[in-house]
């Protein structure tokens, strides 16, 4: 079979049908490292792909969809970012290997419909909560239609995030998941769009080979959905993470990212004169501490400078054999030595300055005047999100000009900004599930926990515990739980690494359970090749089984930290997908515009600032029950920085 699958170029599409019989492999499965497995079809699909050219053939697609179950419904466009791309086309498909690509703006000189008259018959089937409706990526089809007009609802399915909640640690994309489900290889976009600088954009591709690719996307995603939902629907705990937490997180993600967020520019400009003059003072710093000016992007120069001039230590290498100087590098002979202290604080300055000072202002779209972050679902193993296009999840919070950046997020004139932040969720998530007495406790009676830990360790009373004490204490609370060792914990406190030990041993004396959660993690991490959240997610360890060492004692660390971040990452998505339903059905002005990790980022008109101060915590504490009580931190102000 060749790259278009085995349809012939002089294959007539248009107001005809292309057939054409494929044979999957007989009775191959595709195994998963440890658990899903799904069983490849050897039945004969013989697809029948039309390309809709004609008011007749539109209709006679319109009562197919209308009587369907269920419609898979695909968009093509003109580049990746939603919010500014145009619609090319619309593909459908209703039955295994029969489906329809509706050209709509192709600039080849092919007989198409209107757009907009097409649109316009579409639309109340699109906006129909009646007919369900399945996708690969829905949340990109839903901003391309609303740019058209059109609220996409009916959503059913998505089995991008299907496969996200059948086995987080692989690919999502459909070309990866048609060849590991289906044993089918899909036409792949730079077969049908070129390469690099001579790639084209879909609307430049004919109608012929728009209609295999198009067709195909729909009819292979209606395929995987056959092929995936029947092991989610076969186990409550997926069904629950898929039904009650990825999909309609979906829908909130999707809200925020249209929302966007408003850029004070003028801001940034002066953040950016200010920076600009401390990188010219840390150059100067730095090139008189090294005795000679060099360049201080590059890694060999400082390489040069830092082993071959002044002989500090070599900590490690690189592959090629030379002296590294990446940032753990850095960080530790900053310890010691002031010029690595300058180079990692020039570093920082200069990726401030061109990711988010210079870049920010240019990213506003000019329709809409704000800034629009992407966020992808289905990315991190633990369940959390990511954001992209800029990255509003990185801004450092730890230095003042990290923290300046924040202040040029604003509420709009009338409005503020509303930041809610789940406090110590991951400590918590730790008390519930280890089930520790002393910890519980301590957050039942509302403590200050790191206080509680340090009053434990050091066998004070509460209130005689020292803030290096508590510091202590906050270092080993929070190392523990992302399975740092003793020789971490020395580093990382500057103290011996039997001193270092000493306290582990009398941090899981004090709190056995603990101990307890932590030895039985490891044994059931091995034994099932995953770990889960407390609401059933799965978060798969390929590593815990490895031969070598370091990536075993690696997934095992990551076995005991992943349900505290993956718990979390549940929580802040039942509390977005709580919120969002509770502005939709209060008919609020509020806007939810940020999710950072424990933090939800509101605009709020100052006419609904008191409802929504009340109401925030209790809708982000009520979206589960723990065994210990979670708390909510609201902080209100004009900006971002003001408010968190």
């Amino acid at each position: 079979m060749d790259r278009q699958q085995g349809i012939s170029k002089d294959a007539p599409i248009g107001k005809a049908e292309v057939a054409e019989k494929t044979v999957a492999p007989t009775n191959v499965t595709t195994p998963d490292l440890f658990g899903f497995v799904a069983e490849r079809s050897s039945q004969v699909i013989e697809r029948r792909y039309s390309c809709v050219q004609t008011e007749a053939e539109l209709d006679r697609w319109i009562q197919k969809i209308e009587a369907a179950k269920l419609t898979c419904v695909d968009t093509e466009t003109t580049g990746l970012d939603a919010m500014r791309v145009d619609l090319v086309g619309i593909s459908l498909a209703v039955e295994v290997g029969e489906a329809c690509y509706i050209p709509l703006a192709h600039t080849t000189n092919e007989e198409q419909l209107d757009k907009s008259w097409v649109l316009s018959k579409l639309k109340p089937w699109l906006e129909s909560e009646q007919h369900l409706k399945l996708g690969q990526n829905l949340k990109y089809d839903i901003h391309i239609l609303n740019n058209c007009g059109i609220q996409l609802r009916g959503i059913a399915h998505d089995t991008l995030l299907q496969s996200y909640v059948l086995e987080s640690h692989l690919s999502h994309d459909m070309d990866s998941l048609a060849t590991r489900h289906l044993g089918e290889k899909t036409i792949a976009y730079e077969e049908v769009c070129g390469k690099g600088a001579h790639q084209i954009t879909f609307d430049q591709v004919n109608l012929e080979t728009a209609t295999q690719y198009a067709a195909e996307d729909a009819d292979i995603t209606l395929r995987l959905h056959h092929a995936m939902y029947p092991a989610i629907e076969a186990d409550k705990k997926l069904l629950t993470i898929y039904q009650d937490i990825e999909m309609p997180a979906m829908h909130a993600l999707a809200v925020m990212e249209r929302n966007g967020i408003l850029i004070d520019s003028a801001k940034l400009s002066s953040q950016g004169q200010m920076v600009g003059q401390r990188l010219l003072d840390l150059e100067k710093q730095i090139h008189e501490l090294a005795g000679q000016p060099f360049n201080i992007q590059s890694p060999k120069q400082i390489g040069e400078i830092l082993f071959g001039k002044l002989e500090l230590p070599i900590i490690k290498k690189t592959p090629s054999g030379a002296p590294s100087t990446d940032e753990e590098v850095l960080q530790k002979l900053a310890e010691n030595y002031p010029l690595p202290a300058r180079i990692l604080d020039y570093r920082g300055l200069a990726k401030l300055q061109s990711t988010y000072i210079e870049k920010l202002p240019r990213m506003v779209n000019p329709k809409t005047g704000r800034v629009h972050t992407s966020y992808s679902q289905a990315v991190a193993v633990t369940g959390r999100l990511a954001s992209s296009d800029p990255n509003l999840q990185n801004i450092p919070v730890r230095t003042e000009e990290g923290r300046k950046i924040r202040e040029a997020f604003v509420a709009k004139p009338g409005s503020v900004m509303v930041s809610a932040d789940y406090s110590q969720i991951e400590l918590r998530i730790m008390a519930h599930i280890a089930e520790d007495e002393s910890l519980l406790k301590a957050f039942a009676a509302g403590e200050d926990i790191h206080k509680a830990t340090a009053a434990e360790m050091f066998h004070v009373d509460l209130n005689q515990v020292s803030s290096e004490q508590r510091r202590y204490a906050k270092v080993i609370n929070f190392g523990l739980i992302y399975g740092m060792s003793a020789f971490g914990l020395a580093s990382n406190l500057g103290i011996e690494r039997s001193a270092a030990q000493q306290y582990i041993d009398t941090y899981f004396a004090r709190y056995p359970g603990v101990a307890d959660y932590m030895a039985q993690t490891r044994v059931q991490a091995k034994e099932r090749g995953y770990v889960e959240t407390v609401f059933g997610r799965r978060l798969w360890l390929p590593e815990i089984r490895s031969n070598n060492g370091m990536r075993r004692q690696g997934a095992e660390r990551a076995a005991i930290n992943a349900p505290m971040q993956g718990t979390a990452a549940d929580l802040i998505k039942l509390a977005m997908i709580a919120v969002q339903r509770w502005i939709e059905q209060n008919h609020l002005e509020t806007s939810m515009l940020l999710q950072v990790h424990d933090e939800l980022v509101l605009e709020v008109p100052q006419s609904e600032l008191a409802f929504v101060q009340e109401h925030l915590p209790q809708l982000m504490t009520g979206v589960a029950k723990l065994k210990v009580p979670l708390l909510v931190e609201v902080g209100v102000g004009s900006n971002w920085e003001e408010a968190h």
